[in-house]
C-alpha cells in the first residue's frame, strides 16, 4: 500500500517550494509525485498543427520525490509522517505516526 495517493494533501518539506501545500495530481512511479502547483517549471514548446496545439512557453508541474513531501495533517496544521496498520477486521489503513489517528478511515 502506498503512503501518498492521489487526492492527498500535502506539504513539501525540503528544496525550492519548502513550505507550499497542494494536492498530489497524479503518483508518476513509485517514487515520485505530481502536486498542484508546486515545483513549476517552464516548458518550451514548438507548435503541432497535427494536434493543435499552440506553441510558446508552458509551465507546467514537474514530478516531486516522494520523500520531499509530507501527508498533511489537519489536526496538528503541519506535515506528518505516515504508517500502514492492519486493523482487527483485515483492512490496511494509514495513520499518523505522530498521535496513531487513522488517516482513511
Amino acid at each position: 500500500m502506498n503512503k501518498l495517493r492521489k487526492g492527498d494533501e500535502v506539504v513539501v518539506i525540503t528544496g525550492r517550494d519548502k513550505g507550499r501545500r497542494g494536492t498530489i495530481i497524479r503518483v508518476v512511479d513509485a517514487g515520485h509525485v505530481l502536486v498542484e502547483n508546486v515545483n513549476m517549471v517552464k516548458r518550451h514548446t514548438k507548435p503541432n498543427p497535427a494536434r493543435n496545439t499552440q506553441g510558446g512557453i508552458v509551465e507546467k508541474e514537474a514530478p516531486l520525490h516522494i520523500s520531499n513531501v509530507a501527508l498533511w495533517n489537519p489536526v496538528a496544521k503541519k506535515g506528518e509522517r505516515v504508517g500502514v496498520r492492519t486493523l482487527a477486521d483485515g483492512r490496511r489503513v494509514r495513520f499518523f505516526k505522530s498521535n496513531d489517528e487513522v488517516v482513511d478511515a
